[in-house]
């Protein structure tokens, strides 16, 4: 049994994982930065590669701890190369390369959105090609093709905000703790989707791209637009207060027409993202649909996919959806059956095309 180990550290979540042959998960620790960078509303680059440069040591020992296993027991060290924050990369690089060179092990370097794809693989298993995958996180909202041998071809991609981070920052905009996503995600069932409207963009070039700014800015002018602060300062103080509220606690401090309005902003994100994968879809006669990121823990997102796209949409479990190490051991298992090993010049890369 050939086991890889994962290190992940392309954003503000430290992990490290244990995969045997790129399929069943032996360990997977996942250290979260949420607590410091919710202060400040979103991932502060610095204070990341910090926090990191803490965590990544005991992350680490915590994951080969749980798998039972010494170093001599693995068959490879696989990292996250890129896209991500440079910081934050170079800290999980640095380790990996340490633990190669110190137990001979190859290494592997590891673009961080196929890791998201094979989240979805590991679970699934085999799928038919070809297949649409949309990966779709706080700072990916992509659209591939995915051939048999992971082959890919980009067929779309936002060209401003993720979908992901226009949650959050909307969450942010009406005083809701960060990330602000999942409680959205939560406050939209309790309102009417259709009491505001989003215009959806009109792309030039490939009508395949998102955007996702106009939202964002449509809902700065309906807060503009009405006198908030006080409804908008109460939730703030109660997301300081309260450790982990419950979606019952966000409800009582949402009024009927906020909750109108996060209903709408939900509708109008998932809309985008599945009529796009959809087109997309029939352009290459997809068999089945992979949704990855952290995003497809989206409760809306998942039940809207099953009851809309006219083929299979595959995602991955939550815990598997956001960034982890398993995906990053999971991916490099092919990688690792052909021999594709990285040497010690392997360097971090903020931008990292997959295709």
């Amino acid at each position: 049994m050939n086991l890889i180990l994962g290190i992940e550290s392309s954003c503000d979540e430290t992990a490290a994982a244990v995969v045997a042959e790129g399929r069943r998960v032996i360990s997977s620790v996942v250290a979260s930065q949420f607590d410091i960078h919710g202060r400040y509303g979103g991932v502060v680059p610095e204070l990341a590669s910090r926090e990191h440069l803490r965590a990544i040591v005991p992350v680490v020992r915590e994951a080969m701890e749980k798998a039972a296993i010494d170093y001599r027991d693995l068959a490879a060290i696989a990292v996250t190369q890129g896209p991500g924050l440079i910081g934050s990369l170079l800290v999980g690089i640095t380790y990996a390369k340490a633990i190669s060179l110190a137990h001979s092990l190859p290494l592997i370097g590891i673009n961080h959105i196929e890791g998201h794809i094979h989240a979805v693989l590991m679970e699934v298993g085999a799928i038919e090609y070809p297949a649409l995958a949309l990966i779709v996180s706080g700072g990916h909202t992509h659209l591939f093709e995915v051939l048999d041998g992971f082959v890919y071809r980009l067929l779309g991609k936002t060209r401003d905000d993720a979908a992901g981070e226009a949650y959050d920052k909307v969450g942010k905009l009406l005083g809701y703790s960060y990330p602000g996503g999942p409680i959205l995600d939560r406050i939209a069932p309790h309102g009417n989707a259709t009491r505001t409207r989003f215009t959806s963009p009109k792309m030039k070039g490939n009508e395949l791209d998102f955007s996702f700014s106009g939202m964002k800015t449509a809902a700065l002018r309906w807060v503009e637009s009405r006198d908030m602060q006080d409804e908008i300062e109460k939730r703030k103080q109660f997301g300081k207060a309260v450790a982990d509220p419950t979606t019952e606690e966000w409800l009582a401090v949402t009024p009927e027409a906020t909750r109108d309005f996060v209903a709408s902003f939900q509708a109008a994100v998932i809309h985008e993202l599945l009529w796009k994968a959809s087109a997309s879809a029939q352009q290459i006669g997809a068999k089945c649909v992979i949704v990855s990121g952290g995003v497809a823990c989206n409760v809306g997102l998942r039940a809207a996919a099953k009851a809309q796209l006219a083929i299979p949409a595959h995602f991955p479990t939550p815990i598997l959806s956001t960034d982890n190490a398993a995906m990053i051991a999971a991916a490099a298992w092919r990688k690792f059956e052909l021999k594709q090993f990285s040497d010690l010049t392997l360097s971090a890369r903020a931008s990292l095309p997959l295709a």
